[in-house]
C-alpha cells in the first residue's frame, strides 16, 4: 500500500541509515523541488544527511553534540532537521498513541524491543483507529493498528514496542527563513 507519490520504493540505503531515510522523506513530501532530485538520487541523498546529521555541525550550521554513526540517527538530529523542514520546533516525547494524535504535523516514531530503540520511521498519519507510516526497511508505507500500538506489538520492520516520538511543538515555531537552501 503506498501513499508516497513517487511510485518507486523508497528504501534505506544500508542497516542504519532509517532516521536519514525518514528525514529525506519528511522533507520530500515538504518541498516539491527537493523530492524530484532526491526521488533520483535516494540512497546517495539518504547517505549523505545520515554523515550530516551524526556529524558536528547540523544543516543550519549549528554544533551539535556529535553521534556515532554505527548508532543510527540521534532523536535531537531527528527533530533539529524535521524544524529546518517544516519551520516549527519538534521535541523529543514518550511514543503514547494521544502523543501522536494530538502532533499537528508528521512526527518521527522510534520503535525497537523491549531493551531499546532500533528503528526509525515516519508518521504520515494517525486515524481513530490506525496509523499510517513511512517505513524506510520496506520503503513503502506500512499500518499500525491502534491495538497493536498499545501491546507493543507493532510488527514494523521486525521491531515490536513504540519508544518515543518526535513531535511538532505547537508552542515553539522556528520562524521564517529558518531553512537554509
Amino acid at each position: 500500500m503506498t501513499l508516497l507519490p513517487w511510485g518507486a520504493a523508497l528504501r534505506q540505503p544500508d542497516p542504519l541509515s532509517c532516521g536519514a531515510s525518514v528525514l529525506v522523506v519528511a522533507r520530500m513530501l515538504a518541498e516539491e523541488e527537493y523530492a524530484a532530485r532526491a526521488a533520483a538520487s535516494f540512497p546517495a541523498e539518504v547517505l549523505a544527511l545520515h554523515r550530516r546529521v551524526t556529524g558536528h555541525r547540523s544543516r543550519d550550521g549549528r554544533a551539535q553534540l556529535p553521534w556515532p554513526r554505527a548508532l543510527g540517527t540521534p532523536p535531537w538530529a531527528v527533530a533539529r532537521e524535521l524544524a529546518l523542514v517544516t519551520g516549527v520546533r519538534h521535541r523529543v516525547r514518550r511514543a503514547r498513541w494521544s502523543t501522536l494524535q494530538e502532533a499537528p504535523g508528521r512526527s518521527a516514531l522510534y520503535v525497537g524491543n523491549r531493551l531499546l530503540p532500533r528503528h526509525v520511521v515516519l508518521v504520515l498519519a494517525v486515524e481513530a483507529d490506525r496509523l499510517r507510516l513511512y517505513d524506510p526497511a520496506r520503503g513503502d508505507v506500512v499500518v499500525v493498528r491502534r491495538e497493536a500500538f498499545a501491546a507493543g506489538r507493532l510488527r514494523v520492520a521486525g521491531w515490536d514496542r513504540p519508544w518515543f516520538a518526535v513531535v511538532p511543538d505547537v508552542i515553539r515555531s522556528v520562524g521564517a527563513g529558518a531553512r537554509p537552501a
